[in-house]
C-alpha cells in the first residue's frame, strides 16, 4: 500500500488540511444543525471536485531509465532558484569527465500556505522556466543533460531521483549561508545522512556581480 505522507511537509499539510475541512462543520452544526448539514455538502462537493481536477491534471513523472551503459558516469544535480548559476554550471562541466549524463532535478519552490492547499501550479511553472533555461546551458556545453521538477521537499526530490536515476554522485545547490533556506533546514547535512552516495554542496551568490 502507497504511503500518502511522503514526507513530514506532506503528514502537516494533510493535519491543517483536515483541520480546515471539520471546523467549519462542526461550528455550523453548533449554531444549527441544517447549517452543519449544509456547511457540510458544500465542502464535501467542493473536496470532490477538486479531487477530479487534480487527477485529471496529474501526469506521471518522468522516469529516466536506471540501466547504465557501459563506462557512464551519471550525475544528480538538485537545486532550485541557484539551477542556472554561473558556479552550479562550471561544477557540472568540470565533473561531466568523458561518458557522462546528467539528470537535474529543481524542486518546485512554494510559500507553506499553498503548499497545504496543493496549489502548485505556480511553483512548478517558475521552477520549469529556471530548469529550461539551465539545461539549455548545459547542452550548449556538450553536455547530456535531461531535467524534471521535483518534490518540494528537497530530501524527498533526491530519495525520489535516486530511485529512478540511479546516480554516482550528487551536487547539491544551494544560496550562501544566511540566505538559503535549505541550509537553514540542514537540507545538505540531511542528504550527507541519508544517502550512501558521494555529494558536492555547491554555492551559488546570485546578487555577486558578475565576473
Amino acid at each position: 500500500m502507497p504511503n500518502p505522507f511522503r514526507s513530514e511537509e506532506s503528514a502537516f499539510r494533510f493535519v491543517w488540511l483536515t483541520i480546515g475541512y471539520f471546523a467549519p462543520i462542526v461550528v455550523a452544526a453548533w449554531i444549527n444543525k441544517w447549517l452543519g448539514f449544509a456547511v457540510f455538502a458544500v465542502l464535501t462537493t467542493g473536496v470532490a471536485v477538486w479531487l477530479f481536477r487534480r487527477s485529471e491534471q496529474e501526469r506521471p513523472p518522468k522516469q529516466a531509465s536506471a540501466a547504465h551503459v557501459p563506462d557512464e558516469h551519471r550525475i544528480l544535480v538538485v537545486a532550485n532558484e541557484t539551477v542556472g548559476g554561473p558556479e552550479l554550471l562550471a561544477e557540472v562541466r568540470g565533473r561531466a569527465v568523458g561518458s557522462a549524463r546528467v539528470l537535474v532535478v529543481c524542486p518546485a519552490l512554494n510559500t507553506p500556505i499553498r503548499h497545504w492547499v496543493s496549489d502548485e501550479d505556480d511553483a512548478r511553472a517558475a521552477a520549469q522556466e529556471r530548469l529550461d533555461a539551465s539545461l539549455a546551458s548545459m547542452r550548449a556545453s556538450g553536455l547530456e543533460a535531461d531535467g524534471e521538477i521535483g518534490d518540494g521537499d528537497p530530501i524527498q526530490a533526491i530519495a525520489d531521483a535516486i530511485r529512478t536515476f540511479r546516480p554516482d554522485e550528487l551536487i547539491l545547490s544551494t544560496h550562501p549561508e544566511g540566505r538559503s533556506h535549505w541550509l537553514e533546514r540542514d537540507v545538505v547535512e540531511k542528504a550527507r545522512e541519508r544517502f550512501d552516495i558521494r555529494l558536492t554542496h555547491v554555492v551559488v551568490d546570485l546578487e555577486s556581480p558578475p565576473h
